[in-house]
This record gives C-alpha cells, structure tokens and sequence, in this order.
C-alpha cells in the first residue's frame, strides 16, 4: 500500500466513513491537534523510557487513548448523533486524576505561577500541556456545531493537569530548581 493517495492534492481529505471536508475544517483543526499532541506525548515518553518506566507505561496508555479520540473526532456525525468514543470512558479520566495526586503528594506546594522550562523531560511536558490545550480548544470549537462526547473535553482537561504536575514533578526529581514568575521583570 502506497503512503500517499493523491486524494488531498485539492484541498480537501476523507473523515472516517468517506466523506471529504476541505482539509482547514473544524473537525480536522480538532482530531489533526490530537495528532499533534500524540506525537509531543511521543517525545515525553522516550525522554523518560529510561529513568520513570511506570510513567512511560501511563504515557504509552494516553497515547493509545488519544489516537483512539483522534479516529472518534475523525468520525462525521452528520446528523448529531450522541455518540461515544471507542476505548475512553470516565474510568480514564479517574487515571489520571490518580495520577496527579501521585505526583502531587511529591510536590512543593507552589503559590505562584510556574515558568515552563528546566530539565528537558519537564520542557517537554510543558510542551505537552500546552499543546493539549489547544486541543481542548479545538474540540470545544467542534462540539459548538456537532455533537461531540463531553468526556473528550474531561479528558484533555485532566490530561493537561496531568502534563502541569508531571512537569514540575522531572524539574524536582532532577533537583532543578523551579522558576517562578516574576511580575517585576
């Protein structure tokens, strides 16, 4: 099977089910921003394989769930439809909330904002979590003109928590000292 098909050269692109959309949609903005999160997840998780192999496991599981969520968003749903997602459902979200309580038992508390940056894992994570932001943005754009599951938006939104804590969680482990911001620079 060739990589390419020619099929984009227009402009436009297939959704799950054969219907093409010009390739600048809301659906594609949305499940193509997944896409790019499950490749920074990608860059998390061989930056920790070595040091952290619980979270790389936890990692290679979001991965999964958000290519799972990339083919739902890929999916048209022409008439509304409430449908689910394959392979997300609340349990997933409890994960990760488990997660961040984990890491956050392991923190310093912090009453100021944190500056992204520090170790490379940590950079990367920040990278992760704002990237999954936009994701989340791109999906609620979606979910204002075609149904879409809310707990696609519950999970992006823990999931960024999640890349906050995890963040700050390499920068302490590697004892780099946090950057806080300051207002008065």
């Amino acid at each position: 099977m060739k990589v390419y098909t020619k099929g984009g050269d227009t402009g436009t692109t297939s959704l799950v089910g054969g219907a093409r959309i010009k390739k600048y949609g809301v659906r594609i903005e949305a499940y193509g921003t997944v896409d790019e999160l499950n490749s920074v997840v990608g860059m998390l998780s061989a930056a920790v394989k070595e040091r952290y192999e619980d979270w790389y496991r936890l990692l290679t599981v979001v991965q999964n769930k958000l290519f799972n969520m990339g083919c739902y968003l890929a999916t048209d749903n022409p008439n509304n439809d409430e449908t689910e997602p394959y392979g997300l459902c609340e349990a997933d979200v409890e994960k990760l909330e488990q997660a961040i309580d984990a890491i956050q038992e392991k923190l310093p508390q912090v009453n100021n904002f944190v500056l992204p940056g520090g170790s490379m894992e940590a950079s990367i994570a920040d990278l992760c979590r704002t990237t999954t932001r936009r994701a989340e943005r791109r999906v609620v754009e979606l979910a204002d003109e075609s149904y879409v599951n809310p707990i696609v938006v519950r999970y992006l939104n823990r999931l960024s928590d999640f890349f906050f804590v995890f963040a700050r969680f390499n920068n302490i482990e590697r004892k780099i000292g946090e950057n806080l911001w300051n207002k008065e620079c």
